[in-house]
């Protein structure tokens, strides 16, 4: 069952453009790219997934109820088709969706993850989350303190930390619902199993960060027989925060040329 409404942020007007992030990510983490391409004349919408960001919290978390979230938000802003863009969690999402939905789907890029099974591995994340001791942060430097000592790559905590906001004027919180992610968390790992889609769709893969293998092509081409699929070397899995330049590229060409 669908939420009752995803928050977003539009960037831009032209045709649409749709943008889910990752696991413990928002659509805030996509601003300067969105900025970019709405520069380009798409109108993009930077959307928070559900038990993320803005978007309301609820129990149920896995890709059939995500999907059927983005169908949702569509209807209600009245797009009958758009060009669609996930990472890692999100690309999943957005793979649901086009195979299952095809015909809203003028173009798809998806980043970082293949339609295979992942094993789970951020648990330890949100052990390292939970033992944040709130009462005691006034500041954000605080609570990088505090994850600071189970959680050593700076760029990670910061990740997570973008997600912070004050509750009132002594209090924070993280934006994401920890309780129901921490429940599904076996949901986020789920292979694609079904369907296909078969229009213009593009794979970015960091070739530092191993989600994307050779061995993995294969399963690509089952379920997208259109898929380019590329590999930005020196990246890992931010492939849009840590090779930024030539991601960028690489989309606006592949948008440009599948308008």
């Amino acid at each position: 069952m669908e939420v009752s409404q995803l928050f977003s942020k539009i960037y831009g007007e032209g045709a649409p453009l749709l943008i889910l992030h990752g696991l413990f990510g928002m659509g805030d983490n996509w601003a300067t790219h969105a900025k970019i391409w709405a520069e380009q004349g798409w109108q993009v919408h930077a959307i928070d997934q559900r038990n993320h960001g803005r978007s309301p919290h609820v129990a149920e978390h896995n890709y059939e109820a995500m999907a059927a979230d983005l169908e949702a938000y569509m209807d209600q802003h009245n797009l009958e088709a758009a060009h669609l863009l996930g990472h890692s969690m999100g690309g999943k999402t957005a793979m649901h969706f086009a195979v299952s939905r095809p015909h809203r789907v003028k173009a798809l890029v998806v980043v970082d993850i293949a339609p295979k099974a992942y094993p789970i591995h951020h648990q330890g994340y949100i052990d390292a989350m939970r033992s944040i001791d709130f009462n005691s942060v006034s500041k954000r430097s605080e609570a990088d303190d505090q994850l600071a000592k189970t959680v050593q790559n700076a760029g990670i905590r910061q990740f997570f930390l973008k997600s912070l906001y004050r509750v009132t004027k002594d209090t924070f919180a993280f934006r994401f619902n920890l309780d129901a992610i921490e429940t599904h968390l076996d949901e986020v790992g789920t292979p694609l199993e079904f369907g296909y889609y078969d229009n213009p769709t593009l794979f970015i893969a960091g070739g530092m960060s191993g989600y994307i293998e050779p061995s993995d092509h294969d399963k690509i081409y089952e379920h997208f027989p259109q898929a380019e699929i590329e590999t930005i070397a020196n990246a890992g899995h931010w492939v849009h925060a840590e090779a930024f330049e030539p991601f960028s590229k690489m989309v606006s060409e592949f948008l440009a040329e599948h308008q």
